[in-house]
């Protein structure tokens, strides 16, 4: 495993070699040990995985508020996604600034968004898939989410967004005097 940083501090690229012979490819998708650097003492308490069928479908941004925040790593089993964290961090240089990465199963790689950042992504494949590892449980009264299109952060989807959930539409912009999430 090799750990690019990007330009949001705590937001890592994993990438991942697979060794391939006649019968197919085995890769590892996690290993404590190997990413000790960016999970540090934190557990995975909980692996979600996730289906979307349409191309332009987006999902997201949502996260978790204190004390529930939690990081996740997130890979694609199947299709093509533009998967997106935005730093919501109070104090953070990159407050309000979002990074994106494609992933895909042939690329091989994950996406860690650290606690304070908004996640979300737009399907770029028919069917995609994704897998989430999460460091903390979900807590459904620590719900916290942003707008797909809030104008103060301004996430350069690839495709026009499609096919929202209603619970992601009804999110709100961002206050003018967000200041961030407090960890």
């Amino acid at each position: 495993m090799n750990l690019v940083e990007t330009s949001i501090p705590g937001a890592w690229i994993i990438e991942n070699t697979a060794y391939q012979d006649n019968r197919g490819a085995f890769s590892r998708l996690f290993c404590s040990q190997e990413l000790q650097a960016i999970v540090s003492q934190k557990k995975i308490v909980q692996i979600n995985h996730s289906m979307t069928h349409s191309v332009g479908a987006v999902r997201g941004l949502h996260y978790q508020n204190p004390p529930h925040a939690e990081m996740k790593i997130v890979r694609c089993l199947k299709g093509r996604v533009f998967d997106v964290a935005v730093d919501l961090r109070q104090g953070s240089p990159t407050f309000l600034k979002w990074t994106a990465v494609e992933l895909t199963p042939e690329n091989r790689l994950a996406f860690v968004i650290p606690e304070g950042c908004a996640h979300g992504f737009q399907v770029l494949a028919e069917d995609s898939e994704l897998l989430y590892l999460h460091t903390a449980f979900y807590a459904p009264g620590a719900e916290g989410a942003v707008r797909f299109d809030d104008p103060r952060i301004g996430v350069n989807w690839p495709l026009t967004p499609t096919d929202l959930s209603s619970r992601d539409l009804s999110h709100p912009h961002l206050k003018e005097n967000f200041k961030g999430i407090v960890l």
